[in-house]
């Protein structure tokens, strides 16, 4: 039976390998830092995002998008590891949303590799934030539990992470961000026309899609 949490509430966690999936009423990036038993993270080592994907026992998408599937493996996770925080980020530039507020309130759900709805969690009152802190894992008397936090930040990623005591969170937002924006270059220009060998027709190479 899945179990629907509001902000604070905690559920034990009965598998250590799941997903973490979110959908999102606007393109989001995706992200996780570990942390000790106090929640510091102690540098840039301990981020999965789009620049950096993978951790020891984490995944992360690599491109800002509207839903994403997060992997998760706890029993892989080093034993200084405690807390999994998973972080929701609106993406910078022109024309797209710079605050929580005017966009769909972000659904999170911790699922089993079958895709069985663990825990769900829906990321209401959010207003000025462009960055929150959805859930974390964490690790209690040697047993993992998931808690719903939905702490926003209206300073950013950059702010976030350095609440999270990472001294390196102002450079590491900037490049998790222009690691977003370079793929979704990457993901969406489309290559020059090309005229055909017959020069009667023209072709169009197909854009790469979404790493």
């Amino acid at each position: 039976m899945t179990a629907e949490l509001t902000r604070g509430q905690n559920h034990p966690l009965t598998q250590v390998r799941l997903e973490i999936r979110i959908a999102a009423g606007s393109p989001v990036v995706a992200a996780v830092t570990v942390g000790d038993e106090h929640g510091t993270v102690h540098g840039a080592d301990g981020v999965a995002h789009p620049g950096a994907p993978a951790l020891p026992g984490i995944e992360v998408p690599k491109q800002a998008a509207t839903a994403h599937r997060l992997a998760v493996d706890l029993g892989a996770l080093p034993e200084s590891a405690h807390r999994v925080s998973v972080l929701l980020a609106l993406p910078t530039g022109a024309g797209v949303p710079a605050r929580f507020g005017v966009v769909a309130a972000p659904f999170v759900a911790v699922t089993a590799l079958d895709g069985t709805e663990l825990v769900t969690f829906t990321l209401t009152g959010l207003d000025t934030e462009s960055a929150v802190v959805a859930l974390e894992l964490y690790r209690r008397q040697g047993a993992w539990k998931v808690r719903a936090i939905g702490q926003g930040y209206a300073g950013g990623l950059a702010a976030l992470l350095a609440d999270q005591g990472l001294p390196e969170a102002v450079p590491l937002a900037n490049a998790v961000h222009e690691a977003v924006a370079q793929g979704l270059a990457r993901s969406v220009a489309a290559p020059p026309q090309q005229r055909a060998a017959d020069g009667d027709r023209t072709r169009r190479a197909t854009a790469p899609g979404p790493e």
